[in-house]
C-alpha cells in the first residue's frame, strides 16, 4: 500500500508540475486573437516550440505512466478518485508559482476533495482481505 501511495504522490506532483508549466507556457504565448485557422495554427506552432509547454507535456506523460503502473496494481474504484488530489496539489502550486489568489469557497472545495480522498483511502484499509487458499491434500501421498 505504501508503494502505491508513493507512486501516486509522485505522479500527482508530476501532474501538477505539468499543469503549471503548461499555464506558464500559454501565458508566454499570449492570448488568442479569435478562433481562426491561422490563429489556432499560430498558437499550436508556438506551443510545439515552447520549452515550458514541452516540459509540461513531459510531466503530464510521467503522470500518465505512473497512472498506468498503478492501474496494474490497484482497483480503479480506489485509484481514480484519489487522482482528484491533483486539484489540491494544483491549487497550492497555482498560489505559489503563479501568484493566484484562492477564494475561501475554493478552499472549501479543496477540503472536500481531501475529505473524499481520506474516505477512499480508509475504505481500502477496511476492505476485507481474501482468505489464503486452503492447502490441497493429495490422496495418493496421504495413505
Amino acid at each position: 500500500m505504501l508503494k502505491v501511495l508513493s507512486i501516486l504522490l509522485f505522479g500527482l506532483a508530476c501532474e501538477s508540475t505539468g499543469v503549471i508549466l503548461l499555464k506558464k507556457g500559454m501565458i508566454h504565448i499570449g492570448d488568442m486573437n479569435g478562433y481562426t485557422v491561422a490563429e489556432i495554427f499560430r498558437v499550436f506552432k508556438a506551443g510545439a516550440t515552447s520549452p515550458q509547454i514541452l516540459l509540461g507535456v513531459f510531466f503530464e506523460a510521467a503522470f500518465f505512466g505512473c497512472l498506468l503502473l498503478l492501474m496494474n496494481k490497484s482497483d480503479i474504484s480506489f485509484l481514480w478518485p484519489l487522482t482528484a488530489l491533483s486539484f489540491v496539489f494544483a491549487t497550492f502550486a497555482a498560489m505559489i508559482f503563479l501568484g493566484e489568489s484562492v477564494s475561501w469557497i475554493r478552499w472549501v472545495g479543496v477540503a472536500f476533495i481531501m475529505l473524499g480522498a481520506a474516505f477512499i483511502s480508509y475504505s481500502e484499509h477496511a476492505k476485507a482481505k481474501p482468505a489464503p487458499p486452503a492447502a490441497v491434500q493429495n490422496p495418493v501421498t496421504e495413505k
